[in-house]
């Protein structure tokens, strides 16, 4: 499997199988924030978001977010209210905050997995970090204007690719 191609691609954050994720002995769940969790365009994540990640804390599932936001009050807002605890200023496609998210938890990458938005920074991450990856479809046509450029070279390398629940 090459650094920029994930383990799973599934069309949301509140679609990604949470029994996939307990039967396959995940305990750990790496998420990126922004148009993963909460939309780059509001202020909050939507309720279908807090859902999963309720249900998923009910499954034994342990959540962080790890995010390249350098606003660390949006960050640490975010995880406040999504009940998870944070890394931020990860510097994403370098795969040390993942590393410092599961020395925090104890837990080592082959029962954690990285959810994100972002070919180019979540799932090079995970992959460089040695966890499963999970990409999601970004919630909001909203990002950084160099995030747009990234966004044309990842539908390339995209070109095939079935999201499940599309």
């Amino acid at each position: 499997m090459g650094i920029f191609r994930a383990t799973r691609y599934v069309a949301s954050l509140p679609q990604v199988d949470i029994g996939w994720l307990v039967g396959s002995g995940v305990e750990l769940v790496l998420l990126d924030r922004d148009n993963t969790c909460v939309p780059r365009d509001a202020g909050g994540a939507p309720e279908a978001v807090s859902a999963w990640l309720d249900e998923a804390r009910a499954a034994g599932l342990r959540l962080c977010l790890v995010s390249n936001n350098f606003h660390t009050s949006q960050v640490s807002r975010s995880a406040r209210e999504l009940g998870v605890e944070f890394v931020d200023h990860a510097m994403k496609p370098a795969p040390f905050a993942l590393r410092r998210a599961m020395r925090l938890f104890g837990v080592g990458a082959e029962k954690t997995v990285m959810i994100g938005d972002q070919v180019f920074t979540d799932v090079a991450a995970g992959n460089l970090a040695g966890v499963r990856t999970v990409l999601v479809r970004p919630q909001s046509r909203s990002d950084l204007w160099y995030t747009h450029v990234f966004r044309v070279f990842e539908r390339l390398a995209l070109r095939g690719v079935t999201f499940d629940g599309e």
